[in-house]
C-alpha cells in the first residue's frame, strides 16, 4: 500500500513538472491561458513554463508527515479534555462559593438553620456551633470563591 501511494506522488510530480501552459491573445483580444496550444493562428504565443510543485522543504516522507498530524491531533484532543475537566472543576468551584456564602448569609442573619450530624440526623445550632459554622463557611468562601 505505501508503495502505491508513493508511485501515485511520485508519477503525479513528473506529471505537474511536465506540464506547460499557454497564454495567448484570440480574435477578440481576449487573453486565453490553458494547457492546451492556440487553435490555428493568433496572435503573439507565449509558452509558460509550470514551476515543479514546491519539494517539503524538510524533506519528510509520508510516514513522517502522517505520524506529524497524528501527534498534532492526539495533543489537541488532550488540550480540549483538559479545558472541559478546568471548566467542569470551575463550575463546581462556583457552586459550592454560592452554597456557602448563601449558607453564611444565613447563619449571620441570626435565621435558623437545620444542620446534619454525622448521622444525617438533624439538629439547630447553638451559639458556639453557629460561630463555628460562620468561620468555616468564610474559610470555603476563601478557598472557593477567587
Amino acid at each position: 500500500m505505501k508503495r502505491f501511494i508513493l508511485a501515485a506522488a511520485t508519477l503525479s510530480a513528473v506529471i505537474a513538472a511536465q506540464a506547460q501552459i499557454y497564454q495567448w491573445q484570440d480574435e477578440n483580444n481576449k487573453t486565453v491561458i490553458s494547457d492546451r496550444p492556440p487553435p490555428g493562428t493568433v496572435r503573439p504565443q507565449r509558452k509558460i513554463e509550470a514551476a515543479a510543485p514546491p519539494a517539503t522543504a524538510s524533506g519528510k516522507t509520508l510516514a513522517d508527515r502522517e505520524m506529524e498530524f497524528r501527534k498534532r491531533q492526539k495533543e489537541s484532543r488532550e488540550a480540549a479534555e483538559k479545558a472541559d475537566q478546568e471548566a467542569r472543576e470551575s463550575t463546581k468551584r462556583r457552586q459550592n462559593c454560592d452554597s456557602a456564602r448563601n449558607t453564611l448569609r444565613a447563619l449571620e442573619n441570626g435565621e435558623r438553620v437545620v444542620l446534619r450530624d454525622s448521622k444525617g440526623e438533624a439538629f439547630y445550632p447553638d451559639d458556639k456551633q453557629r460561630a463555628e459554622q460562620i468561620a468555616r463557611r468564610r474559610e470555603e468562601i476563601k478557598n472557593d470563591c477567587r
